[in-house]
């Protein structure tokens, strides 16, 4: 689904990525952690199309990425809604402006409210999968809560079926309780997934997440990436060459419904601030040890070894 080849970048001599590699598999969840000012705003940029690398490249679907482009889509923190525009227009502006135009509009009135319908009904099926009820779906965005304008902007997303949603610090402005409530959303798509996989389905969710929460991390994800400037492999130095990836490995998968086994993710969360965020110079290769771990029946979720998912 998405490949990262090689991929640095630097401002001048300002090195900020260097040699990113990952593969990511239709359907996984992953989570981007580490420091701000790491690059991970970066590599957001570079996978969207809307940067270009100094070096490597960003492929989808085995498309190179030159641009912005339908096939990855992403929600920021802050809400992209008109105001002007109820919840179920507001989802369902995009398909608007991808399959017409005004004179179409216009000249083409009946043709258009035919399919401004269709749209709409979309616009519908996407909000509930989101868990926004009916009766919300008319209000406009000053009538929201922060929580429910944050699923509309999923929605917003998810209408135009990307390969990949890039979610940019989603819920770092919500309160305790409406960001739960977010992360069960993101679990039961999760969930979607799984069950698409086991009727030998391509799962309809690739996502990638950034938070500074690890807790989050642990909980909305089965992998969790972590970028850190903060290595040397006895050749090359982090602090000189730009930040690289120091951490990537399976993280539980959890059910929406299911109990947290605490130690899990209390071990995994020591591990990631050990590794990625103490400051500690690490081998850049050490815990990078994804695919090993897939490989030796390690994967969790859609990689667990059921699946018999191959790099």
């Amino acid at each position: 689904m998405l490949e990262i080849k090689n991929l640095s970048h630097s401002y001048g001599e300002n090195n900020i990525l260097y040699n990113i590699v990952s593969n990511i598999v239709p359907g996984q969840f992953v989570a981007l952690v580490g420091h701000s000012g790491c690059g991970k705003s970066t590599l957001f940029k570079t996978i969207l199309g809307t940067l270009q690398p100094t070096q490597g490249e960003v492929l989808v679907n085995g498309a190179k990425v030159k641009g912005p482009n339908r096939n990855v889509g992403i929600v920021f923190q802050q809400y992209t809604l008109d105001s002007s525009l109820t919840v179920e227009q507001n989802v369902a502006l995009g398909p608007k402006l991808d399959k017409t135009n005004i004179p179409f509009r216009i000249f083409k009135y009946f043709k258009w409210r035919k399919l401004r319908e269709q749209q709409i009904a979309e616009s519908h099926e996407i909000l509930k999968k989101v868990r926004l009820s009916e009766e919300q779906f008319k209000k406009y965005p000053a009538d929201l809560s922060g929580g429910q304008k944050q699923r509309v902007a999923i929605a917003q997303a998810l209408i135009m079926k990307p390969s990949v949603v890039l979610l940019d610090e989603p819920f770092g402005a919500l309160d305790e309780s409406n960001r739960e409530s977010a992360q069960r959303m993101l679990q039961r798509m999760y969930q979607e997934n799984i069950e698409a996989k086991k009727s030998g389905l391509i799962p309809p969710y690739t996502v990638i997440i950034v938070t500074h929460e690890i807790n989050e991390a642990i909980i909305v994800s089965d992998r969790v990436l972590g970028l850190s400037r903060n290595w040397n492999d006895g050749l090359d130095d982090g602090q000189k060459l730009g930040a690289t990836i120091v951490y990537d490995k399976s993280s539980p998968a959890f059910h929406p419904d299911d109990p947290k086994e605490l130690y899990d993710i209390i071990h995994q969360k020591e591990e990631i601030r050990e590794i990625v965020l103490s400051g500690q110079i690490q081998d850049p290769k050490k815990h990078v040890v994804f695919w090993e771990d897939v490989s030796n029946g390690k994967g969790t979720g859609i990689t667990s070894p059921e699946f018999q998912i191959k790099e």
